[in-house]
């Protein structure tokens, strides 16, 4: 019988937020290992982006303010050199919040895989979450089941640490001074934010020297990897005392390699943890970086379309280049753009959206025959509501028309 004794729900620790990387960022609360917990986190840009039919707040969204993160969550007993194992047992929207987005970012804020290639300019798409699926009114056409993970989770880094990805970031950043978009994002104290009560010396420290939370590293962090879904284990290295857990850049449903930065399906919900420590750790398992056990739960669709790309720039000038996996990745995903635009009319924009958000499997075919890389990317056919597959007669065209842009109307 359900009693008041025996119906204890889990708690939920949500006390405060923060984006930047910094030791000197206080825990909010302490969690035993084995206990399960929940974490309620915003989207990654902190509401800055609205549902609605147009891109302007992803035209002007604000980056100095990213990543929102909850935490951070301390690990009774975990010392620097452990291995902190955390059990990712749930990922929910939340019940008020419905829905996510998809963005394109403009090439001069923020940029993105093609923002170069496509001199970038706003876009979006809004995504309806009725269970396990997602729609989209400005992508019709699809449906498909959300892998729904955490594209931000990671252990806080420790003083040593943090001045090494200071400092190697500063050196790439001074080689590369006017790229557009940059190659890297230096510490910024324009809207950093701690979301606790410390002294103002300690914050100024942090606007200082945090690390901005935009790249994965060492300790994990912003590594958009969607098998980290409900029923995954993740193995974190330890840096400092308790670990200092955060997650939060949640995700609805997300393709491999998230290409236009926005590229997943944002949300924001609710994280369900469980926690445990092995002891040295980083010596036992030369844990250099995160290691990830996928979830055994996966949306089945067994039935794929593969694109290949290769080390070579055809979309572009034609240059060949020497084993870049990368270029063979883009190559790889403008094909199949390509394909959309005969198949369905998608535009530039709605393809790249889509291939974002959708459960989109890339893998390096080959990386051994000198000079061209081979990547493949496999879009799964069952997310379209019509077929896409190649026949003799060709095929009749549909307009699915055009995502949200601009309000000015430039694309």
């Amino acid at each position: 019988m359900a009693t008041a004794a025996n119906s204890v729900p889990h708690p939920t620790l949500v006390k405060g937020l923060h984006n930047r990387w910094h030791p000197d960022i206080p825990a909010v609360a302490t969690v035993k290992p084995g206990e399960v917990f929940k974490i309620e986190c915003v989207d990654w840009t902190g509401a800055q982006i609205g549902n609605n039919d147009n891109s302007d707040d992803i035209k002007n969204v604000d980056l100095t303010k990213i990543h929102n993160l909850s935490g951070p969550i301390a690990v009774e007993g975990a010392e620097p050199g452990d291995c902190l194992v955390v059990d990712i047992l749930d990922v929910t929207p939340f019940e008020k919040m419905p829905w996510g987005y998809t963005g394109i970012f403009e090439l001069e804020n923020g940029g993105g895989l093609f923002a170069r290639e496509f001199n970038s300019k706003a876009a979006k798409a809004i995504w309806d979450f009725k269970g396990i699926y997602a729609t989209s009114r400005h992508i019709p056409g699809v449906r498909f089941a959300g892998v729904s993970h955490p594209g931000l989770i990671g252990t806080a880094p420790s003083a040593e640490l943090l001045a090494t990805w200071n400092k190697r970031e500063g050196e790439l950043i001074a080689e590369h001074v006017n790229s557009v978009p940059p190659v890297a994002f230096p510490p910024e104290p324009i809207g950093a934010y701690v979301g606790q009560e410390l002294s103002e010396e300690v914050k100024t420290k942090i606007g200082k020297e945090g690390a901005r939370t935009i790249p994965g590293r060492e300790h994990g962090g912003n590594c958009d990897v969607r098998e980290l879904f409900r029923g995954s284990r993740c193995y974190f290295p330890v840096f400092v005392k308790g670990a200092n857990l955060s997650v939060g850049d949640l995700h609805f449903s997300q393709g491999d390699g998230e290409m236009t930065f926005c590229g997943a399906i944002e949300m924001a919900g609710i994280i369900t943890f469980s926690t445990s420590i092995i002891k040295g750790g980083v010596e036992k398992f030369a844990l250099k970086q995160p290691i990830f056990l996928p979830s055994p739960i996966d949306p089945l669709y067994s039935s794929k379309l593969v694109f290949e790309g290769i080390s070579v720039d055809y979309h572009g000038d034609g240059k060949q280049y020497n084993m870049d996996a990368t270029v063979a990745y883009k190559q790889a995903a403008l094909n199949a753009v390509a394909y959309l635009e005969k198949v369905c009319t998608f535009t530039l924009f709605n393809s790249n959206l889509l291939m974002s958000a959708a459960p989109v499997e890339s893998h390096v075919g080959a990386i051994v025959d000198s000079p061209n890389a081979c990547v493949t990317l496999a879009l799964p056919l069952g997310i379209f509501e019509h077929d896409i597959l190649p026949t003799e007669a060709g095929f009749t065209k549909k307009d699915f028309g055009q995502c949200a842009i601009r309000s000015d109307g430039v694309v």
